[in-house]
This record gives structure tokens, sequence and C-alpha cells, in this order.
């Protein structure tokens, strides 16, 4: 078991959503640390199969439990800013324009556009000793990574500090939401646990919501298995 202190200025994390309003969630899911995971330790997760228009997951990827919290209580902070969004038109749409955009692009869509800003956690890893070890060996620099540089979400939001730290302190460890009646909870989140990118249907979420008090070892109700099988 190894636990990783994470730091950014800035991340992102979409839910499956089109428009104009292009939505973050509230916290790192679980879905993007195991996959910044698995570019750190230098292991390829996505592949295409030369028909789909949208690259797939791999399947037989490495099984990881996960536990998150954020560092500091409620969390990142979420900000906007409007962006103007080049789209493909469809058919003649928008030809109308293409003379006074004088042979520039001229479908564009203004979107406004969420993220994170000072993003701060822990991220404890419960995995096989080698995929730990992978894992440590590419926060070192001694594993390829196809993808270049970590990052969160977008790939300018690169990250100031990614490493392990022996033991964390006391946190409130995002923890799972069962079925039992235990009252209300405060900042309950939904967040992706595994992704398919072929059938969003199939992508599992849950709710959670932070431990209702600091505790210095993740709980059970934290930890949350992930693989590709």
């Amino acid at each position: 078991m190894i636990f990783l202190e994470l730091q950014a200025p800035f991340g992102v994390f979409r839910p499956f959503t089109c428009g104009t309003y292009r939505p973050t969630e509230s916290f790192i899911t679980r879905s993007a640390a195991y996959g910044l995971l698995l570019n750190v330790a230098g292991i390829e997760m996505r592949y295409s199969d030369g028909g789909s228009p949208v690259t797939k997951i791999a399947s037989g990827l490495p099984r990881m439990r996960l536990s998150l919290v954020a560092l500091e209580m409620p969390g990142p902070v979420p900000q906007s800013l409007f962006q103007q969004l080049h789209t493909y038109p469809v058919g003649g749409t928008g030809k109308e324009h293409a003379a006074r955009a004088m042979g520039r692009k001229y479908h564009i869509v203004p979107v406004r556009r969420e993220f994170l800003s000072n993003v701060r956690a822990y991220i404890g890893v419960d995995a096989a000793p080698e995929l730990e070890e992978s894992i440590l060996a590419g926060l070192s620099g001694k594993r390829p990574r196809r993808y270049g540089l970590p990052f969160l979400g977008d790939n300018n939001f690169l990250l100031d500090r990614l490493e392990p730290v022996e033991k964390p302190q006391p946190a409130y460890w995002l923890e799972k939401i069962g079925d039992s009646r235990e009252g209300m909870r405060k900042n309950v989140m939904r967040l992706t646990i595994t992704i398919d990118r072929a059938d969003l249907s199939k992508s599992r979420s849950a709710l959670f919501a932070p431990s209702r008090e600091k505790k210095a070892a993740p709980p059970s109700e934290s930890w949350i298995e992930i693989g590709y099988p």
C-alpha cells in the first residue's frame, strides 16, 4: 500500500455532457486517478480497433483499490471561463458567415467551461507489489510514458507535485455512501469509477461524501476496487 500527495493549480474532470456548458465534477474521480496512475506506471490503457470513432479501454488492465481525500475542505475551488468552440458544420449550416470570416473558421460557438483550481489531494493505492513498484519507478522517471507528462483532465493542466508520502495527515476521506439510512451527509458528490468509452451506459459511478471526522487512515468505505477485466 502506498500513498501519494498530489498538487495542481488546475484540473478538470468532465461528466458525460454536450452543449454550450461544460461542467466538471467537484473532485478527482477514481476513473481519472486510475488513468493517471497507469500513465505514471507506463501502462497503456487505450487502443483503437480501427473502426470505432473513439479509442477504447483495453481489457486485462491491472486491478487496484483507490482511496481519495482532499487536503483542504471543502476541496478544490470551482471556476469557469468562456471560450470559443470550433465545431464541424452539418451540411450548409452557418455558410452565410463564411464570407465575413474571410477564409478563417466561421462555425464557432461560445461555450462556458468549468474547471477546478487549487487541487490538493492524497491518493491511497492498494495494488499488487509489482504494480506499486512500477508507479514509484514512474515517479522517479524510470518508466516510459506514451502520453508524456501527467495531466489532470486537459493536457495543459499539468501537476505541480505527485510524490509518495510515508503517512498521510488526518483528513476527511471520501467515503462511498451505501444504502444504510444514516441521515443526510454534507458535500455529497457523484463520481465515476470506471469508464466504458464504447457504451457509456456501462460506465460505473457512485455517491461519495467526506467522512464525518478527520481520520489518520482511510476508512474501509473509502476504498474502491477498479479494474477492466
